[in-house]
Order: C-alpha cells, then sequence, then structure tokens
C-alpha cells in the first residue's frame, strides 16, 4: 500500500514509498546518502508479492517514455508479460525509496543513481539499459542576464538530484569558468565567484524559477519546453550539445530477479528496444500519446512534449542564443538509444568523484571505473533484443565532450 497518494492532472500518482517522510525531507535526507539508514528503519513495509507483475514507477518526464509506451502500446503484453498501470512519482528520492522496498520492480533512473544505489547503500539493483540519451538542458529566465555559464556566479541554480548527470554536467561547465558549486540551503548568501545548488523535484522547478526564489534549473523535458511555452524562460544550453548523446536516465531492475528469471528480463528487454525504436520513428504521435491530451502519463499539453521532443536544430533561436553550439553533432533534443556503453558509465564514475554533493560520498574513492561497468550493468538481454531488432553493434564508442 502506498502513503499519502493524490492526483496530479488525473495521473495515478504516489508521493511516498512507506510510513510518511515530507517530500523536502526525503530530497536532502536521501540525496545525501541516507537511503540505507531509511531502509534499515521501515521494517514494518510490506515488500511486494513475488510475482511476475512488471510493476513501473516513473517522473512526469520525457525519460520514462520507452517504459511508459512498452506499457501503451502492449509492447509487454506482447510479450506475454502481466504489467500493472504505471505509476507517476513526483520526485527522485521517492521513486529510488519505492524501487529499493520493492513497490515497483521496473524504472528509469538518473544514471549515478544505481551507481550510488549499489555501492554505496548496497541496495541489489541492475542496470539493464539506457532509457534514453540527451533529453535535458539548462532553462533561466527569459528575461535573466544569464547569457553564458560564465555569468552562473551569484546565480542559485537547482538540480534534480545530486547524483545525475544534470549536476555532473553542470559542475563541469562551473569548473571551466572558475565558479564554485556550493550548496548553501534555500536561503544562504551567495558570493560572485559562487554558484548554489540545491535540489528541487522536476515539477517543483517551473514554480520556483517564476517566483524568483532560482535563477535557472538543469532537468529532463518537458520541463525545459514547458518552461519555454509556460514562463517565456530561455534554454541557456541543451547537455546534448556538452556531451554528444550522453545517458541521462537508465532502465534499471533488481538483480534477483533478473537471476532467478532470465527469461522474464529478456521479455522485459524486447518490450524496451522495441519501444525506443517505436519512438524514434514516430515522436509526434508519441508526444500526444504521453501528454494530457492523450493518454496523461505526462501532466503536460501536447504542444510542450511534442517541443521537447522535435525542437532543436531546426530552431535557429537555439543556434543565435548559443543554446546549440554544435550543430554538426549527430543529435536530437532526445533521443532514444538503448545499449549501455561501457565507456560513458567509466567516465561518470570518474566525474562523480570530482562532483559536490551533499552527504558522504566517500565510497566513491574506491570504485574502479572499470569494474562499475561489468559489475552494475547486465549487457546480455539488451545485446539480444537489439540483435534480434536487426542490431548488429559495433557496442562500444568514444566519448565526445565539449563544455
Amino acid at each position: 500500500m502506498c502513503f499519502r497518494c493524490d492526483a496530479l492532472a488525473g495521473s495515478r500518482v504516489c508521493d511516498a514509498a512507506g510510513p510518511a517522510i515530507s517530500r523536502r525531507r526525503s530530497l536532502d535526507f536521501l540525496a545525501a546518502g541516507g537511503l540505507a539508514a531509511w531502509l534499515a528503519s521501515q521494517p514494518s513495509i510490506a515488500r511486494a508479492a513475488d510475482d511476475e507483475t512488471v510493476r513501473i514507477g516513473y517522473l512526469p518526464i520525457t525519460d520514462a517514455a520507452a517504459l511508459l509506451v512498452a506499457y501503451a502500446k502492449g509492447f509487454l503484453t506482447d510479450e506475454g508479460l502481466k504489467a500493472d498501470k504505471p505509476t507517476l512519482i513526483r520526485a527522485w528520492p521517492t521513486l529510488v525509496e519505492s524501487f529499493a522496498a520493492q513497490k515497483f520492480n521496473l524504472v528509469h533512473l538518473l544514471n549515478p543513481i544505481p551507481i550510488w544505489m549499489r555501492y554505496n547503500n548496497h541496495v541489489p539493483v541492475k542496470l539493464m539499459a539506457w532509457a534514453h540519451t540527451n533529453g535535458s538542458a539548462l532553462t533561466v529566465g527569459g528575461k535573466s542576464d544569464i547569457k553564458s555559464f560564465a555569468d552562473l556566479g551569484g546565480k542559485r541554480i537547482a538540480v534534480p538530484f545530486w547524483y545525475s548527470t544534470h549536476n555532473i554536467l553542470l559542475q563541469m561547465a562551473l569548473r571551466k569558468y572558475n565558479i564554485t558549486p556550493v550548496i548553501t540551503g534555500v536561503s544562504g548568501a551567495v558570493a560572485a565567484h559562487e554558484c548554489a545548488l540545491e535540489i528541487l523535484g522536476p515539477p517543483d522547478m517551473l514554480p520556483a524559477l517564476a517566483s524568483g526564489k532560482i535563477d535557472g534549473y538543469i532537468v529532463a523535458e518537458p520541463f525545459n519546453a514547458m518552461g519555454e511555452v509556460a514562463l517565456g524562460a530561455r534554454i541557456l544550453r541543451f547537455t546534448g550539445d556538452m556531451w554528444q548523446n550522453h545517458p541521462c536516465c537508465v532502465v534499471c531492475m533488481h538483480e534477483p530477479e533478473v537471476t532467478k528469471n532470465p527469461a522474464r528480463a529478456q521479455k522485459i528487454m524486447n518490450a524496451i528496444v522495441r519501444a525506443e525504436a517505436y519512438i524514434g520513428a514516430n515522436r509526434a504521435e508519441v508526444a500526444t500519446l504521453l501528454s494530457k491530451d492523450g493518454a496523461g502519463f505526462l501532466p503536460m499539453p501536447a504542444k510542450a512534449v511534442l517541443r521537447a521532443m522535435t525542437l532543436y536544430n531546426n530552431n535557429p533561436a537555439y543556434h543565435q542564443d548559443g543554446a546549440i553550439k554544435h550543430p554538426d553533432w549527430p543529435v536530437d533534443r532526445i533521443d532514444f538509444s538503448p545499449y549501455p556503453y561501457p565507456s560513458a558509465t567509466t567516465f561518470l564514475v570518474e566525474q562523480m568523484g570530482k562532483t559536490k554533493v551533499a552527504g558522504d560520498s566517500a565510497f566513491l574513492a574506491k570504485l574502479d571505473p572499470a569494474f562499475v561497468a561489468k559489475d552494475l550493468v547486465d549487457y546480455r538481454f539488451v545485446e539480444t533484443a537489439l540483435k534480434a531488432q536487426g542490431e548488429a553493434g559495433p557496442f562500444s564508442r568514444r566519448e565526445v565532450i565539449e563544455i
């Protein structure tokens, strides 16, 4: 049973995984490394029944599209799987709690989160595939004086989670311009050579920007597109223009379930890979399907979701404003490429050790990036699914990063 459930734009929403933690406390506590302590303190949480029903938890972002399309288009059913209607979660810590407590057995998580879960909190999570690539941006107010990363000194920027590609790329940019990232809380003073970072759930970012509580946010779509449409906000830079075709969210399952029933894991990955191919070929249809004008998985209008999935190099303003500096790169605003390249995992682990976060991050110093790429990720099922779709590789690449 879930607690503190409510409705968001008619969607099925759950704001907690178990006995109540306020969303603000959850954001601060779990993001700072409190997952293991939280799980240990919740012996009364009823674990999900040991059945084979696919239970999907997701945030209202396009990162979840593959999971949602696999359900909505019947791809999971085609594989002979029973699936419950996906449950919308408002913030990353709550989704992490719910997955760790086995409320859900198929989720999308920010790529660094399973690294943190597995090696700091000892949760047996397996990274099964990439849910998408790119799909995020740094958004600022439309009348803001922020014209480049160099202008972020003295500003306050929201990130969705400490362990996120967003936080990593933002801090790489800050270091390039000699700006110090600081964690001050919601009211601390910010010096001219500093940029204050705070965690906000994606649905809370637009109100915070509109009220002036923050100067910008770096997050997944369609919250950047929604900022443009609803607030007249401006894209400062697309993350896919900083790290070419980078992973953002990944598809995760519980390792014991994968080990116990590999045939079921293969069926799930077949559906996910099929969904990603379908999305890439049917962006406009999928945008409407996901939106509140369609099946209502995302509480945004179709025009915002469509913008998030299709408007990129074809918008001259993005080139004029510097949101896109590499128009020659083979990227879109969001793409769907499921193979989890080891080189990207290795790079992420290396950068996590250089990224400021709240809480104890000592575990990162002990991690061997090459080991993580082999131990965390299960490549078998996604490779098999891709080969069945006619994708024969190569399953390797060189990472291209230009801040």
